[in-house]
């Protein structure tokens, strides 16, 4: 069904019993947010909240709350968008199987977008930004936040539709310095077509105009999200995924959306900048303040009766997570057909992403030779850094499996596979001084740290211990043991002070492990609180990666560095303690929990 406005998916959400209207007043400070946390994590439905305190319009969230939503919400388009995106990666299948690509061939009727000037009547543009629904959603933010943008610039050497870039990147709309109503910042972070379009019209000294959309029909929400193959614009996704012409006009020079419930236009001049931030992001912490372009506001446009969409990160699983299994399902394997020899790539959204890749890749380098260890595995590890996001890792599993028998699926089963196999001698292979992902402050300053691979192939080397070790359970400051996943044990410690301090504290270590049997253990933990750790596989996968800088918080026993290649001859260690210098974990507010617990109760949440 293609929905002309996001008002009428809603309608159709609500028809099918997946819709829940919150009729009272709710404060967009915290109150919503925490709502949507609420729904969300007991697997709701779409919430739509009729009176925003402060506003005149209404709001809605959890929209793609679930996967099964999503594709019920595109499904009558989301089979001839997966045969497009196929194509794209392979034209000549059009050619081959041409009877097959009927519904393709009338998906793309849709993809070219429409202009006319006769759009204008749809929006009116005499709104403020304080008139807008401020949703202000943890409670250290700096302010509040627009977290469902279409955020549409062009290239200045090449205007127009076609050679557009839309992407979502967070908008703050007020706090800080901005200036109320006048000023706006823009984060955006590396790898997005937005950072190129705009260093153009620095070379040109020139102001980059951008026009922020925001709601209008969900297929124009998801094609700022998704990865395209190259070649491809978000608006001809859109319409594709919509099943309906992306519709847009122009006006002092910005390109407008007739479909929006909301646009946001204005520009960004030189390299002007203000401190943004901070914000509860999706990787459980808040993202800290920093300098991010400053965008100078032109004008709001609002659609009668406009509806603003909204989402809520956090420590995953979030809505987000389902974003990411609706592109999975649209993209399939795409990774397959861009670096040979890999079969799977899963990015942990337990983890937050980008902090954890674990990857099936293959070993056909020297079939011909006994020993067995890995080297095709490191060519496709190199790749898999080098592509687009997934350059933003920071740790990196990879293995092969020649009988298929280990998936990503599985993580247990997965970890368990390359513990068993890795040889901590050879297989950990280090990048340092390199770029990490901007929300991620285990490193040593913004978008600064290291990543590390663990590449594991060959015959089983040693058991893994399923129960803890006895003798370890008496060290004298190492407490409380635990087992996180088989071969992998988790103490607590005293907190992190220093990393000088953390050298003594791992020399210590050895030494109370010293002589002690460890051959059923791959990996030790130092944590904060050993038990969190190691309560279910999503602490253990969140706090050991999202906490950990592979450069200074890995450590070894008998750790050695041999022609500049570090190993270790016993287990590996990692500190997954709290460093000073990381942004603080979200945590809601109390007082307001109470008062969301009384008005959801009504509801039967």
């Amino acid at each position: 069904m293609g929905y002309a406005t996001l008002e009428a998916c809603l309608l159709d959400l609500e028809k099918n019993g997946q819709l829940l209207r919150i009729k009272e007043e709710v404060d967009p400070y915290l109150e919503m947010a925490s709502i949507h946390l609420r729904i969300h994590e007991q697997g709701g439905p779409a919430i739509l909240f009729e009176n925003v305190k402060g506003s005149k319009f209404r709001a809605a969230s959890n929209l793609f709350g679930t996967l099964e939503r999503s594709k019920f919400i595109f499904r009558d388009t989301l089979e001839a968008v997966q045969q497009v995106i196929a194509l794209k990666q392979d034209p000549s299948k059009i050619f081959k199987h041409p009877l097959r690509n009927l519904s393709a061939a009338k998906a793309a009727l849709h993809a070219l977008p429409f202009k006319s000037s006769l759009f204008k009547n749809n929006l009116d543009a005499s709104l403020r930004i304080d008139q807008l629904p401020l949703i202000h959603h943890w409670p250290k933010d700096g302010g509040a936040f627009v977290t469902l943008p279409q955020v549409y610039t062009e290239d200045v050497d090449q205007p127009g539709i076609m050679q557009s870039n839309l992407g979502m990147y967070r908008i703050q709309l007020n706090g800080n310095d901005y200036k109320t109503n006048e000023e706006i910042g823009l984060h955006y972070q590396l790898h997005r077509g937005i950072g190129i379009h705009q260093t153009k019209a620095l070379l040109k000294k020139e102001a980059l105009k951008v026009s922020c959309f925001v709601g209008g029909p969900p297929a124009h929400t998801l094609a700022a999200v998704m990865p395209l193959p190259e070649g491809m614009s978000e608006l001809t996704f859109a319409g594709l995924m919509g099943g309906r012409r992306f519709r847009y006009f122009y006006e002092d020079g910005y390109a407008i959306s007739a479909d929006a419930d909301f646009v946001i236009t204005g520009s960004v001049h030189d390299q002007a900048i203000k401190p943004e931030g901070p914000f509860g992001d999706h990787l459980g912490y808040y993202s800290l303040q920093h300098n991010f372009p400053l965008m100078q506001v032109h004008k709001v446009y609002a659609k009668k009766n406009a509806i603003w969409p909204f989402t809520v990160v956090g420590r995953p699983p979030q809505e987000d997570t389902s974003f990411g299994a609706l592109i999975h399902e649209i993209t399939g394997d795409a990774i397959q057909h861009e670096i040979p020899g890999v079969q799977e790539v899963h990015a942990v959204d337990a983890a937050g992403v980008h902090p954890l890749l674990v990857a099936v890749g293959s070993e056909r380098y020297t079939p011909y030779a006994p020993a067995q260890q890995p080297a095709e595995l490191l060519t496709q590890a190199n790749r898999i850094l080098g592509t687009g996001q997934l350059s933003l890792a920071k740790f990196l599993f990879i293995t092969a499996s020649e009988n298929k028998s280990i998936n990503t699926k599985n993580l247990v089963a997965y970890f368990s596979y390359i513990f068993e196999r890795i040889d901590w001698e050879r297989d950990l292979h280090f990048h340092t001084n390199t770029s990490i992902d901007t929300l991620d402050y285990s490193g040593e300053g913004l978008n600064q740290g290291s990543k590390v691979v663990f590449a594991a192939y060959g015959p089983v080397l040693r058991k893994l211990a399923t129960s803890i070790p006895e003798h370890t359970t008496h060290l004298r400051t190492f407490h409380n043991p635990q087992i996180a996943i088989p071969g992998v044990l988790v103490f607590e410690t005293d907190a992190f002070s220093t990393y000088d301090k953390a050298q003594e504290e791992m020399q210590a270590l050895e030494t109370q492990l010293s002589g002690l049997e460890l051959s059923q253990i791959a990996m030790i933990i130092i944590a904060d609180k050993s038990e969190f750790v190691a309560a279910n596989l999503n602490n253990f996968v969140w706090s050991t990666f999202t906490k950990c800088n592979p450069s200074h918080d890995m450590y070894g026993i008998q750790a050695f560095t041999h022609n500049k290649h570090w190993g270790c001859k016993g287990p590996l260690v990692m500190d997954a303690r709290t460093k000073p210098h990381h942004a603080p974990a979200l945590e809601k507010e109390p007082s307001v929990e109470q008062r969301v617990s009384m008005l959801l109760s009504k509801y039967g949440y």
